[in-house]
């Protein structure tokens, strides 16, 4: 059986998920696939502390070991913040190997630097899991845009945010009250700024503008509302009149083709697409010029959903058998 080696970058709640998939699936992947796919290192801050029994002889705390291993073509990345991700992702590319990430910071500002870097080298970049997790919006717009045009897009691309508003509507719960429990399940951090802030929600949507129009729009220009400001009393009055609150990054490219963004607390009626979508879910609306309006929903985020979309895109790659080069 041929046989590739991949390297995990990051080895959190997402990184330790890629490689649960790959031991889970592991001869499913092979039977599908033909080949063999090798965790060979996994990048750490500290590789005294092993997080998943029989891993310690993978970790590694050194960029250049990950490199070093003979036979390396494959990167996943899961790191929280821009750097040193990119410049990690960046070597990697220049190493030959296709690179993997979830990371949504790194990739809404470098996204487009880092695919002409790999399209230079040959090589692959998969960022599906960088914008709305499970949902897979990433490989549906690059299917659709290969005949249709993407106008606008709307998108509930925060798990948190839309929890606390369900909350809201669904227990009249407060702000306050609703933000505890999402904290509590953790579906937010200790410090939820760019959950509740719609921080998270903007650099989504700016890989989703990207990829679109293959341009985004200036992000001083783009005003990015939060959801704390509302109060229970308004969810309740919005509630009586059939309308719910939706927390809604949208970005559009005008008929002059200038591209505008936005991303803030909208009403919608039971006639959006966006009006049935509840809990910590994700949804994206896509108006096309053929197909029409799109709407693709499921989770937003997580061990499972996040890090399986990753080791769909390996699989994506591997089926397209781009560069590899396989051992017996």
């Amino acid at each position: 059986m041929a046989t590739i080696k991949a390297a995990i970058l990051g080895f959190g709640t997402v990184g330790q998920g890629i490689y649960h998939i790959l031991n889970e699936k592991r001869e499913e992947l092979r039977h599908k696939l033909g080949i063999e796919l090798e965790v060979a290192k996994i990048l750490v801050t500290d590789a005294s502390r092993e997080r998943v029994p029989g891993t310690a002889h993978l970790m590694t705390t050194s960029m250049d070991d990950v490199l070093a291993e003979p036979g390396m073509q494959v990167v996943f990345e899961a790191i929280v913040n821009e750097e040193p991700a990119f410049t990690y992702l960046k070597r990697a590319v220049e190493h030959k190997c296709h690179v993997i990430t979830a990371n949504k910071v790194m990739f809404a500002k470098k996204g487009l630097e880092l695919q002409d870097l790999a399209k230079a080298n040959g090589v692959f970049v998969g960022y599906e899991a960088t914008t709305a997790g499970g949902v897979p919006v990433i490989k549906t717009m690059k299917n659709i845009l290969l005949v249709n045009d993407v106008s606008r897009i709307q998108g509930i691309l925060n798990g948190t945010c839309n929890y606390i508003l369900t909350k809201m509507r669904a227990e009249g719960w407060s702000f306050e009250t609703a933000l505890k429990e999402a904290q509590n399940l953790g579906y937010a951090e200790a410090d939820p700024y760019n959950d509740i802030s719609g921080q998270d929600s903007f650099k989504k949507l700016m890989v989703l503008s990207a990829l679109a129009f293959g341009e985004q729009p200036d992000w001083a220009d783009v005003e990015v509302i939060g959801i704390d400001s509302i109060s229970a009393e308004q969810v309740k009055e919005a509630t009586a009149k059939g309308l719910r609150y939706r927390h809604v990054a949208e970005v559009e490219k005008l008929a002059g083709g200038k591209i505008i963004a936005k991303v803030e607390p909208l009403l919608v009626d039971a006639e959006h697409p966006l009006y049935p979508v509840d809990d910590v879910n994700n949804a994206v609306a896509l108006d096309t010029n053929y197909i029409g309006t799109l709407t693709l929903v499921g989770p937003g985020a997580g061990m499972y959903p996040t890090a399986s979309v990753m080791v769909e895109d390996y699989a994506e790659i591997i089926g397209k058998r781009a560069g590899f080069l396989v051992s017996i």
